[in-house]
């Protein structure tokens, strides 16, 4: 990412467990407008490569950020970004 850009750099080797920084850095694709409320998240295992990890690390952070209400899995069709966003969690237009 640039320096300009408010989506931080994926560091799979912080603090954090792997899974939960993919989730995180997920969820600051979608605050910063990259991933659009309605758009559709590319497969697992296409993320899974995107980011370096296991395809079941991202199968679990795709359980976090559901948890967290920012995507929704449509059995047959794919996994979403909700539409419409939470209020606390809209794109930052600068």
């Amino acid at each position: 990412m640039t320096e300009n850009s408010p989506i931080p750099e994926f560091n799979p080797q912080g603090p954090q467990l792997v899974y939960v920084a993919v989730a995180d850095h997920i969820a600051a694709r979608i605050t910063a407008g990259e991933l659009a409320a309605g758009a559709r998240l590319p497969a697992e295992r296409d993320l899974a490569k995107e980011y370096g990890v296991a395809y079941l690390t991202v199968r679990r952070a795709a359980g976090v950020l559901r948890e967290r209400g920012l995507i929704l899995t449509v059995h047959g069709k794919g996994t979403f970004v909700v539409d419409p966003l939470p209020e606390d969690i809209a794109p930052h237009r600068a």
